[in-house]
């Protein structure tokens, strides 16, 4: 009978009590990921709808500051004005459609 060497390192095992609490964070977690996903779209959806308010029409007081970050967000604003139910772009000057 051999002795066993425990000089080895062991490869890539995390302890129990890791595994169990990663485990206990996805069960807490799993049932408000979609919730929270959807609220993060929509704060993004109003923030667009702040953003490019100016260009659509409606006034807005911030249009000074928010100005600078639309080139930024030009480049989602074709997926989040299908989503807002515009089938075209409503801007004459943005030719995203």
């Amino acid at each position: 009978m051999e002795k066993a060497d425990i000089t080895k390192p062991i490869k890539n095992i995390e302890p129990w009590w890791q595994r169990f609490a990663a485990g206990l964070n996805e069960f807490y977690h799993a049932p408000y990921r979609q919730t929270m996903a959807r609220a993060a779209r929509d704060e993004e959806d109003f923030f667009m709808l702040l953003m490019f308010a100016e260009s659509l029409g409606i006034d807005n007081p911030a249009s000074f500051y928010t100005l600078e970050l639309q080139p930024l967000f030009l480049e989602n604003f074709h997926e989040w004005h299908t989503r807002m139910g515009m089938d075209r772009c409503p801007f004459d000057h943005v030719g995203c459609c």
